[in-house]
């Protein structure tokens, strides 16, 4: 029954993924009328997350950017599928990164990427870099228990090159890379939450104190990497810009490279509320005021 289940569902995402993108976005809008308006798709979370980030704003606002959330999340979705065929000519004209040239002294001097992202407006088809850069690209995931379905995650996010690692493999493979004096890019979404009963430390994020992880600051300062933040826009439907901002450490703070993260996610989240992943539980865990 579960490969039954599992090469209906593998059709399916490849015959979306061979769709035109004027039939995608089509599909897209259908989409965003079934999830927004039948099912109701996690809107209580939504709105109540925008609520606690955004505690001045009406309930017109909200209700306003938790509408554009949804049409935007319904974009997001279907470009993750667009994203088993989508060609290398395609990746790279719907994602441009606008300064890769930066990380040429880096690689040149034989150092290691830590590449911060947060989920907002798309990363999916952020593993083009690995097509523009001479060292191996990473990307951390949490694999999923079904073997076929992990598999299909892996090679949708590894379509040029990028190895994806999991998160219990990262740390071994990276030490592994820097005894053997070989340099990479390891891509990490930095804005997970973790339970407070492992949580080392807590920081402010959207004015709401939360756990946070610091595995990626404690990897850098062994490891010496070079820390770089993914910053995305979304310029129009389907086309994206990503620029590499360097993360210079935050003062007064004990974990001031995290905290550099978290206050670039938030500049970006002010500016463009809609492109966040509101639907994603952030602040589960949170210290009351």
């Amino acid at each position: 029954m579960r490969k039954a289940v599992y090469f209906l569902v593998k059709s399916l995402v490849w015959a979306i993924s061979k769709l035109p993108f004027w039939a995608l976005y089509a599909l897209a809008d259908f989409l965003f009328l079934l999830t927004y308006y039948l099912i109701g798709y996690r809107k209580k979370v939504v709105y109540y997350n925008l609520q606690l980030a955004f505690p001045d704003w009406d309930e017109t606002k909200i209700k306003k950017t938790r509408k554009a959330f949804y049409r935007h999340f319904c974009d997001f979705v279907l470009e993750t599928i667009k994203s088993y065929t989508i060609s290398q000519e395609q990746a790279e004209k719907r994602f441009v990164y606008k300064n890769v040239e930066i990380l040429k002294p880096v690689f040149n001097n034989n150092r290691s990427v830590l590449l911060w992202c947060g989920h907002y407006a798309s990363w999916e088809w952020s593993g083009i870099l690995q097509k523009s850069i001479p060292v191996q690209g990473y990307a951390v995931y949490k694999k999923l228990e079904d073997p076929s379905f992990d598999a299909m995650v892996r090679k949708i996010r590894g379509r040029f090159g990028g190895i994806i690692v999991n998160n219990k493999q990262i740390v071994s493979t990276l030490f592994r890379n820097k005894k053997e004096g070989i340099a990479s890019m390891t891509l990490m979404l930095s804005d997970q939450t973790p339970r407070p009963t492992v949580a080392k430390h807590w920081e402010p994020f959207m004015g709401i104190e939360v756990p946070v992880f610091t595995g990626g600051e404690e990897l850098g300062r062994r490891l010496d990497l070079v820390h770089l933040y993914l910053h995305v826009e979304k310029v129009k439907r389907g086309y994206y810009e990503a620029t590499l901002v360097p993360l210079h450490p935050a003062e007064a703070n004990e974990y001031p490279i995290t905290r550099s993260f978290l206050n670039a996610l938030e500049s970006q989240i002010k500016q463009a509320p809609e492109f966040y992943l509101w639907s994603h539980k952030r602040w589960k865990y949170r210290k009351e005021a």
